[in-house]
């Protein structure tokens, strides 16, 4: 097809691989909505697709994408761009893993963002322990940033709890020395106090960014939102700190002006910046 006009200027590009999830606070649609949000044109690679059961305490149901699937979205993409920043979602499989990982490998990314998604929920225990350890045997390595929650921050460094900031400190910069990445660990309304702790961690720079719960309940979507604004701004050329902060200011923002259903949780909404 001919270009039937040729943009004077490129704008920051960055893609997400990730999962669907439908009612759209969460998943790939959180992301691009982020994306946007960053005024960075945003693409998508789905993995999976994710629905909640109404009918079973809204649990998640879980379908993988075929992996040809998930390779020819990928050939595409790469072939059609060169994105500035990637971040991966959830993967959930192990061959789901493999074919991400393949595809990165012939792939020249300045910035690939980590949101570890360790336990993925619909899966059977023992599917969901071969999940974790092809994640940390294939993508860890490739990232260049990774934004561990509560628990994934304790799957990854290998401590027993994180119960205080210290703790959480000590498991970020583990992280980084494993992975080589620069590490914001979120401890958001996981740690006990008034406000909502995560942790930048880079080898270089240690900084502890906070700012006041939003009620003593997470919000669905926030840490999707987190790592896709990092993405975003990484893309646009901020430095990992900078990136951080501007993603911790944003999700703040998000989850206060959350949006309420008739889940059981709130989602949280991507305002543009």
């Amino acid at each position: 097809m001919a270009k039937i006009q040729e943009s004077a200027t490129r704008p920051a590009i960055a893609l997400t691989i990730a999962g669907s999830e439908a009612t759209g606070g969460a998943g790939a649609q959180a992301d691009l909505k982020t994306f946007q949000a960053h005024d960075v044109f945003g693409m998508v690679a789905l993995t999976c697709i994710v629905s909640f059961d109404p009918k079973n305490e809204w649990a998640h149901r879980f379908v993988p994408v075929d992996t040809e699937v998930i390779a020819d979205q990928l050939e595409a993409q790469f072939a059609a761009y060169t994105p500035d920043a990637v971040k991966i979602g959830m993967l959930g499989t192990p061959t789901t893993i493999e074919t991400v990982a393949n595809a990165l490998a012939g792939a020249s990314l300045p910035n690939l963002v980590l949101d570890p998604v360790l336990i993925c929920k619909g899966q059977e225990p023992g599917a969901a322990l071969d999940t974790d350890n092809a994640l940390k045997a294939q993508i860890l390595p490739l990232a260049t940033f990774v934004t561990p929650n509560h628990f994934e921050a304790i799957a990854l460094s290998g401590r027993d709890s994180i119960e205080s900031v210290d703790d959480l400190v000590a498991a970020a910069k583990v992280i980084h020395e494993k992975s080589g990445a620069a590490v914001l660990a979120k401890g958001g309304v996981r740690l006990a106090g008034p406000d909502a702790i995560d942790v930048f961690y880079d080898g270089a720079t240690l900084e502890i960014l906070s700012a006041p719960k939003v009620g003593e309940h997470a919000v669905s979507g926030a840490g999707c939102t987190l790592a896709a604004a990092v993405t975003a701004e990484l893309a646009k050329g901020a430095t990992p700190i900078q990136a951080a902060k501007s993603a911790k200011e944003a999700v703040t923002a998000g989850i206060h002006a959350r949006v309420s259903s008739a889940a059981p949780f709130d989602a949280v909404r991507q305002l543009n910046r």
